[in-house]
């Protein structure tokens, strides 16, 4: 048996998306999490935006997709964000809730029975789901699976 790598300075670098519409999917990440534009271009009908802020790219966005993702299929299962306090989540809850996004859950949930984190859980305009939570003050919600965690089964 080979030994595994071992790295301390291992961590998520960014996360590219399959998008169908660049301009509509730059559009939402922009508005919901504030990112900025950090690089754009394109390649015949092929276009791409990384969105970041202060320079560090977080998503980047690929224009060469069709159709809705498929939740059903191996995959991404969701894309995770993490803000400091609650009043962060319900602060882009708001602002998806002006742009008629479809969610998950009805509000702030915790991530499982008695726990204080949580979030919401929410599509993009591309059916990626997304969900944004904090480590503490969701604890007066209900979560939807008891014990199973809540981004899980969803």
């Amino acid at each position: 048996m080979t030994q595994p790598a071992t790295t301390t300075t291992l961590r998520t670098g960014h996360i590219g998306l399959n998008v169908t519409d660049l301009d509509r999917s730059r559009a939402f990440y922009q508005r919901v999490f504030g990112f900025e534009a950090v690089g754009e271009g394109a390649d015949g009908d092929q276009r791409w935006a990384f969105l970041g802020r202060d320079g560090a790219i977080t998503v980047t966005l690929w224009q060469q997709s069709q159709g809705r993702f498929p939740t059903a299929t191996p995959g991404l299962h969701h894309l995770a964000f993490q803000v400091d306090s609650v009043r962060e989540v319900h602060d882009i809850e708001q602002e998806l809730r002006a742009l008629d996004a479809e969610f998950t859950y009805e509000g702030v949930v915790p991530h499982r029975e008695g726990a204080s984190s949580g979030g919401i859980f929410f599509l993009d305009p591309d059916g990626i789901r997304l969900e944004v939570s904090t480590a503490s003050g969701a604890e007066t919600g209900t979560a939807p699976h008891g014990t199973a965690p809540t981004c899980g089964f969803f």
